[in-house]
Parts: C-alpha cells; structure tokens; sequence
C-alpha cells in the first residue's frame, strides 16, 4: 500500500508558503492505518519495548496503538498544565520563540527500553525535548519512529545516534 497517496497537501497551512501534511486521511482510512502501524511496529518488535512515548497530540494517535502491537505502556508527553501528577518539563526553542512539554516524573523506570512515536520528524525539536526529559528519568532510548519525515528540514542530523524509522519522506 502507498501510504503517501493517504496522506493529504494543505497548501499554505498554517501560514503561506507551508505544504501542511494531513494524516488525518490515513487515520480514518481502516487498512492505511492498520499498515502504517503494523509498518512502524514490525521495526520494533524484537526489541523488547518496555514503554511508547508520544508527544501531544497526533503522537497519541500513532503511539498508543504502536505500544499495543508492540505489549508496551503508553506515556503522553503533554503541553504545560494537562499533567495532573507531579512533572518535569523541557522548554526550548522554536524558529520564533519558545515552546514546552511536560511527561509525569513517574513515567518511566530508570533503565526501561523506550520507543518515541510520532507522526512528523520536521526539525527534530519536539523530539529532542522528548528525548532528553525520557534520559533525564532513566529511559534508554531504543528508536524513534515517524509517518512522516520532512528529510529537507534536517531532523534527523538534530537527532543523530539515535535509531530513526520513518515510513514516508518529502
């Protein structure tokens, strides 16, 4: 199956210039969204994931069914203020300011085997975050996974050393 054919171009989204990737499509599209998730989770399944990570909000959409598959947790790495439980937070930068994600302190057990899923790899800056605060609580980090790869804006030099599985690029 062509998965990028499931995936829909919104030009100039959410600004002029920008070719939006939608994958709302690919998710309400049954079969697509089987394989894409049986896709991303085969590229795992022999390295006992013990938790999935997920940053908000279209990470959930893929992460929690990748943990499924995979007989893993599900952490949700949120925005500032939607954790009830004592957090710790990551701030950093975007291209016009800042910007903040926030994961329980008691999601993840010093030293399990953790897998970051995504739906966009664009320039690696949500995914750093999300990596540095799962080492920051002990994770290792086992890979990173993505529908969808922007190759042109560079994130995967941002995140280099690190294994990264992403089933469609532009």
């Amino acid at each position: 199956m062509n998965l990028r054919e499931k995936i829909r171009n919104v030009p100039d989204f959410p600004q002029q210039g920008i070719d939006f990737k939608d994958i709302t499509t690919l998710l309400k599209d049954g079969k697509a969204f089987r394989v894409a998730i049986d896709m991303l989770s085969a590229h795992y399944q022999d390295k006992h994931i013990d938790v999935v990570v997920g940053p908000e909000a279209r990470g959930f959409a893929v992460g929690a069914p990748v943990a499924y598959v995979l007989g893993a947790g599900f952490v949700p790495i949120r925005k500032p203020g939607k954790l009830p439980a004592e957090i710790i937070s990551y701030e950093y930068s975007l291209e016009y300011g800042k910007d903040a994600l926030e994961i329980h302190k008691d999601a993840i057990e010093p030293g399990s085997s953790v897998l970051i899923v995504d739906d966009l790899l664009a320039t690696g800056g949500t995914t750093m975050a999300t990596v540095k605060m799962v080492e920051r609580l002990g994770g290792k980090v086992a890979g990173l996974a993505f529908l969808i790869e922007l190759s042109f804006l560079n994130g995967r030099q941002v995140l280099a050393g690190y294994d990264i599985n992403s089933l469609v690029q532009y």
